[in-house]
């Protein structure tokens, strides 16, 4: 196995230690717009073995991809860029004949005329108009394969296969009480991603309505995280769970909740109030530059935040419904990752760490033929307990609680 991991910011960055304590591949070869990005990370982390190599690569340029896909004869290619870039590197991979995996999906657009009712473009939909593509070249896009979706995805298929009969709600829960000294506002992932999933109208899915929408931050709940976070007020963000799970995994509902806190909700709400959250260039002088970028340009990288960073992030599945035994259960599957021990063994910071942590695990289940497929699917889609039991050979378990109704 010869992977291509394209970007080497937080995500990619923490690939590299992940990466080099395992033996599964040959090479890995680190790309980025800024070469000297990708070579900061071989230098950090391949300890002058040869396993990892450092090139540059244009994200958006497909053909720039497929040549460097063949130069470096790479196999499987993992993008780790925001999600923008999904489709020319998804296209380049499907070109090449290469197994492609990502983080986050193709992105949505909103119905043109009931955006907080209607789904428009959803999430992954350019993706999955491809599958069978992908399908009959016996090719695997694994998609939708960091810790939410991903780890998330395989808690889902866990509790449907081992722990429930019937599920009336998948309900995914994204927590964290980490705070960064030294700054009033800095995000631990991608400001670009953070605005397009949580400014886009969230999506639900229920069993007798299909897919809909809901205005950004509706349906306030507190839920109490695991591990001494404790409760913090949740609300809908647009996530690929929700148009994952029901591809494949039979419930009532599926739905996402991210604990944003009141003064995040608020700069984003200001950062749209002022058109800061657009995609589309604006002419600023003799230059043209997109609001959303202008942001992320001055907000600290998250790749850089670990020192100063200190709490813990959780990210599970709650489940209800009929348990195998014909009662009535409730139960949280949850992965929690402390950033000061994180930092004190890799370097890097929770958030995007616990993210990188899983296409690792992945790469291996298919290095070693445990996990196959073809076509575009997504992490429910593979056994489950391999997956769970190499989290915890990596030195990362994961827990569960049993609930009760009230949460």
């Amino acid at each position: 196995m010869r992977i291509l991991v394209i970007g080497c910011g937080g995500v990619g960055t923490s690939f590299a230690p992940i990466a080099a304590r395992r033996d599964f591949y040959e090479h890995i070869v680190f790309a980025d717009y800024d070469p000297a990005r990708a070579q900061r990370v071989v230098e950090r982390y391949d300890g002058g073995r040869g396993r990892f190599s450092a090139t540059r690569v244009d994200a958006s340029d497909r053909s720039q991809i497929v040549e460097l896909i063949r130069a470096e004869r790479i196999t499987h290619v993992l993008n780790a860029v925001d999600p923008r870039f999904v489709m020319p590197i998804f296209e380049a991979c499907l070109e090449a004949r290469v197994t492609y995996m990502d983080l986050a999906l193709s992105l949505s657009e909103p119905h043109p005329e009931r955006p907080y009712e209607l789904p428009g473009k959803k999430l992954g939909d350019d993706q999955f108009a491809r599958s069978k593509e992908w399908e009959e070249r016996g090719l695997l896009a694994l998609v939708g394969c960091g810790v939410d979706p991903g780890l998330s995805d395989v808690f889902a298929r866990y509790a449907a296969d081992h722990l429930f009969a019937e599920v009336d709600e998948f309900a995914v829960r994204d927590g964290a009480n980490l705070v960064v000294q030294g700054y009033d506002f800095a995000p631990g992932f991608s400001i670009w991603t953070t605005i397009e999933e949580c400014l886009n109208p969230p999506i639900v899915w229920e069993a007798d309505r299909g897919w809909y929408t809901l205005p950004p931050f509706s349906e306030p709940e507190v839920f109490t995280f695991p591990e001494g976070i404790g409760p913090i007020e949740c609300v809908h963000v647009e996530h690929e769970e929700v148009v994952l799970i029901p591809r494949w995994l039979k419930a009532r509902r599926v739905t996402f909740k991210y604990g944003l806190g009141e003064e995040f909700i608020e700069v984003l709400k200001t950062l749209h109030k002022l058109g800061l959250d657009r995609k589309d260039p604006v002419r600023v002088g003799q230059v043209e530059v997109a609001p959303r970028d202008v942001v992320a340009a001055v907000l600290p990288d998250p790749a850089t935040l670990g020192d100063k960073m200190s709490g813990k992030t959780c990210v599970g599945t709650l489940v209800r419904g009929t348990g195998t035994d014909g009662r009535p259960r409730e139960v949280y599957l949850y992965h929690v990752v402390d950033n000061e021990e994180c930092y004190r063994k890799d370097g890097t910071q929770a958030v995007v760490w616990q993210t990188a942590l899983n296409p690792v695990i992945a790469f291996e289940l298919l290095a070693n033929g445990v996990w196959q497929g073809a076509g575009v699917l997504g992490p429910e889609a593979f056994d489950p307990v391999p997956f769970l039991d190499l989290l915890k050979e990596y030195g990362s378990p994961w827990g569960i609680e049993e609930r009760s109704a009230s949460g």
